[in-house]
């Protein structure tokens, strides 16, 4: 087949943005309306979607179809490509944003931990990708597909294995769909935000490690006091289709961290080793302090 032009704005487009009900995925449907996209939205918040859809429409733009509903669910998504589809026809534009987050070291994550993160942040995306992007390619029209990764997916940061496992594996799919879908004239954008400003950046998961405890929340707040608002992070995904960047950064510090990790992995790997030893000494200490807090005094009276 001949080569399609590719799409360079999502204006007019029928877009599909998962976990529209808030954060990163709310603000992209949101900027996407005023560019003038025509929306497809999902949300596993049946309220929160709802009211995004309000809010789109009472700002003028245009929601084609919202349901609520688990993307790691395959049926749930099938059933939902299906009416998608009978009604409007193939997609456009697909935005992969809904995921959740696990912090935790080995020793302390269990197999629902990694499964969780597999089955929302991996599976999830290809149930939507394998069920609206081959009518894309398909329909021989230009199309773009988004994948919403993470720092996580590329850098090494500690207490991240289970969530960089399925960041990593996002990262990995993209690249190779690509190459795959350039020749149907379908781009595809890995975004790669470090902290955002949402919901998810103070209700992440903490295996294994007091998440209320002083010291842990002063190495937590290191991460989130450079958060940035999800708004900023849309709208580097609309340029990132504009631009034809395969890699979207939303700020700086994530953009010069992978960057120096190519350039010099010696020290990349000297740093990364230092930051794992003092988050494991941090570990340490604080499930120290609560063993003894936890520990009766043999000289009180309830400990008789």
């Amino acid at each position: 087949m001949g080569r399609v032009n590719r799409r360079k704005s999502v204006q007019g487009a029928k877009t599909l943005v998962t976990g529209a009900a808030s954060g990163i995925g709310k603000a992209t449907a949101l900027a996407a309306a005023a560019r003038g996209a025509r929306l497809v939205l999902t949300d596993i918040d049946a309220d929160g979607l709802a009211a995004t859809v309000g809010e789109i429409e009472r700002a003028g733009g245009t929601v084609l179809i919202s349901r609520a509903l688990d993307i790691s669910d395959y049926n749930a998504v099938a059933e939902f490509s299906a009416a998608v589809h009978e009604a409007f026809g193939s997609l456009d534009v697909v935005m992969n944003v809904a995921g959740t987050s696990v912090w935790g070291t080995v020793d302390s994550l269990e197999i629902r931990h990694w499964r969780r993160m597999v089955d929302i942040n991996l599976l999830g995306p290809i149930n939507v990708i394998e069920r609206f992007v081959p009518p894309m390619v398909r329909s021989g029209q230009p199309g773009a597909l988004v994948n919403v990764s993470s720092a996580a997916g590329l850098l090494a940061l500690p207490w991240h294995a289970a969530y960089s496992a399925s960041k990593y594996g996002l990262r990995g799919l993209s690249e190779v769909l690509r190459f795959e879908l350039a020749e149907h004239g379908i781009t595809v954008h890995l975004v790669t935000p470090g902290a955002v400003a949402t919901p998810l950046v103070r209700t992440f998961d903490l295996v294994g490690v007091d998440k209320e405890n002083p010291r842990v929340q002063r190495v937590t707040s290191l991460f989130t006091r450079h958060a940035v608002p999800p708004e900023k992070v849309a709208a580097a995904i609309l340029k990132g289709i504009e631009r034809n960047r395969f890699l979207v950064y939303s700020s700086f510090d994530i953009r010069f961290g992978y960057w120096w990790k190519r350039k010099f992995a010696f020290p990349y790997e000297l740093l990364m080793r230092q930051a794992n030893r003092q988050f494991s000494t941090l570990k340490q200490s604080v499930n120290r302090d609560r063993t003894v807090a936890s520990t009766p005094n043999p000289d009180s009276p309830a400990a008789h």
